[in-house]
C-alpha cells in the first residue's frame, strides 16, 4: 500500500501542482474515508446476515402465502369453473347464435343485395353514364376549361412575377441587416467572451481539473486502504470475540454443563421418573382392588336384603380402568 502510487505527470505547471497537492490530499482523504469504510463494511455484513437469516425466509413465506392466496384460487377457478363453462355452455351457445344469425340476417341480406340492390345499382350506373355525364360535360367542363386557359393562367403568371420581385427585394434587405447584426454581435460579445475564456476560464478550469483528478485518485486509494484496515479490524474483533466468548462458552458447555446434565439425568431424573411410574402402577392397582371390593360388598348386601342383583351388565359389570 503505497500512497505515492499514481499516474506520472509530465513536467510543467500541471505536474508541479499535482505533485504539491497529492500527498496532503491523500492523507486528509484517508483520515476521512477510514471511518466511512468501516461503517460501510459493518453495514454490508449486517445486511448479508439479515438477508440470509431474516429477509430470505420471510420472502419465501410471503411467496408461499401469495401463491396460496392469489395464484391457486385463480388456477382452480380457471380449471374447474371457466374452462368447463366455456366448453360446455359458451361454445354450444355460440354455435347456436351463429346458426340463428345466418338464418335471420345473412340469408335475407344476401337475397336483398342480389335481387334488389344490384339491379338498382346497375340502373343508377346506366343513368349516370347515359344522361348525367354528357349533361355535366356540356354545362360545366367546357366553361371551366375556357376560364382556366384565358383568365386564371395570365393572372397567375402576373402574380408570380410580382412575387419574385418582392422576394428578391426582401432577401437583399434581410442579408444587409443580418451582416450588420453579425459583425455587431461578434465585436461586442463573441470576441470579449473568447478572450475571457482563453485568458481566464481555461487556466482556472485546467487547475480545477488537476485538483479534481487528484482528489478522485486520493479517494480511490483511501477507499482501498480503508478496506484493508476495515478487514483487519473486523478479523481482530472476530478473533477477540471468538477467544473471549465463543471458545470459553463452548468449553464450559462441553466440559461442565454436558457432564453435569448427564449426571443429573442419570442420578436424579431417571430414578424420579421410575419412582413416579412405580407409584402410578401401585396406585392404579390399589384403586382397582378397592373398586372390585366395593362391587362385591354391594352385591353381598343386596343378596342379604333379598333385593335382586339387577340385570346383568348394570351395576355388576366391572369397569375397565381408564386408558386400557
Amino acid at each position: 500500500m503505497d500512497l505515492e502510487k499514481g499516474p506520472r505527470e509530465e513536467p510543467g505547471g500541471e505536474g508541479r501542482l499535482a505533485v504539491a497537492l497529492r500527498m496532503p490530499v491523500r492523507i486528509v482523504v484517508l483520515v476521512l474515508v477510514v471511518p466511512v469504510r468501516m461503517v460501510w463494511d459493518a453495514l454490508v455484513v449486517a445486511g448479508r446476515f439479515l438477508g440470509d437469516r431474516v429477509f430470505r425466509p420471510v420472502g419465501r413465506a410471503l411467496l408461499w402465502v401469495g401463491r396460496a392466496v392469489l395464484v391457486w384460487p385463480f388456477v382452480a377457478l380457471w380449471r374447474w369453473v371457466l374452462v368447463p363453462l366455456w366448453r360446455w355452455v359458451l361454445v354450444p351457445l355460440g354455435v347456436a347464435l351463429r346458426w340463428l344469425g345466418t338464418v335471420l340476417v345473412v340469408v335475407p341480406a344476401a337475397a336483398l343485395y342480389r335481387w334488389v340492390l344490384t339491379p338498382l345499382g346497375h340502373a343508377a350506373v346506366w343513368f349516370c353514364a347515359r344522361v348525367l355525364t354528357p349533361l355535366g360535360r356540356g354545362l360545366f367542363v367546357v366553361p371551366a376549361v375556357w376560364l382556366y386557359r384565358w383568365v386564371l393562367t395570365p393572372v397567375g403568371h402576373a402574380l408570380l412575377w410580382c412575387g419574385r420581385g418582392l422576394a428578391w427585394l426582401g432577401s437583399l434587405l434581410v442579408t444587409g441587416i443580418g451582416t450588420a447584426l453579425y459583425w455587431t454581435v461578434r465585436v461586442l460579445v463573441v470576441l470579449p467572451v473568447y478572450a475571457v475564456w482563453r485568458r481566464l476560464l481555461a487556466p482556472v478550469g485546467r487547475a480545477l481539473a488537476v485538483v479534481a483528478r487528484e482528489v478522485g485518485a486520493a479517494f480511490g486509494h483511501a477507499w482501498r486502504i480503508a478496506g484493508y484496515i476495515s478487514l483487519a479490524v473486523g478479523r481482530a474483533l472476530a478473533a477477540f470475540f471468538r477467544w473471549t466468548l465463543v471458545k470459553p462458552a463452548r468449553w464450559v458447555y462441553r466440559t461442565v454443563l454436558t457432564p453435569v446434565g448427564h449426571a443429573v439425568r442419570d442420578a436424579v431424573l431417571r430414578p424420579v421418573a421410575e419412582a413416579a411410574r412405580s407409584v402410578g402402577r401401585v396406585t392404579r392397582d390399589a384403586l382397582r382392588s378397592v373398586r372390585v371390593t366395593a362391587r362385591q360388598v354391594r352385591r353381598d348386601v343386596r343378596r342379604a336384603l333379598g333385593m335382586p342383583a339387577g340385570p346383568a351388565g348394570i351395576g355388576t359389570r366391572e369397569k375397565r380402568p381408564a386408558g386400557r
